[in-house]
């Protein structure tokens, strides 16, 4: 069964730069130092684009897992998606996207995953899964959004 959820942070950055900040390699690394991420095959630093992958290993659940997502869509300044190559999901997709505000911009994460393990997995999903990656999702955005 697939999860999804959707979340939005506001930003006083321009679009353009939200979408850039949100592709670069070193900012997810930084944002993400809880879970002692890093990139460490593909695209390791500077900004991802359009059919470049990167691995990121991480340590979730005191468990090292590892995920190699590629971004296969990319419409500067609106949107791009990565999506799980190989890893811990049975699917993985995140959309990525940017609206102008008056006062800024507003990024829209849109994120879809299945879980493995069938029964197990789904019941994973329910109870632990959607809310820790909601959060993570959630840290990245403050994160990027307040950067200046």
């Amino acid at each position: 069964m697939t999860v999804s959820f959707v979340c939005r942070t506001e930003s006083t950055l321009p679009p353009e730069r939200l979408f850039d900040l949100a592709r670069s390699i070193d900012l997810h690394v930084e944002s993400q130092r809880g879970s002692a991420e890093r990139a460490v095959a593909g695209v390791t630093s500077g900004l991802i684009g359009l059919g470049q992958q990167v691995t990121w290993r991480a340590r979730h659940f005191w468990i090292p897992l590892t995920m190699t997502s590629r971004v296969t869509r990319l419409d500067f300044p609106e949107s791009f998606t990565d999506e799980q190559v190989r890893g811990p999901f049975a699917s993985f997709r995140h959309v990525h996207g940017f609206e102008a505000t008056p006062t800024g911009s507003v990024m829209t994460d849109s994120v879809e995953f299945t879980a493995p393990l069938g029964v197990l997995g789904r019941l994973a999903e329910k109870l632990v899964l959607a809310r820790y990656l909601e959060r993570l999702i959630v840290r990245r955005g403050r994160y990027l959004a307040g950067l200046s």
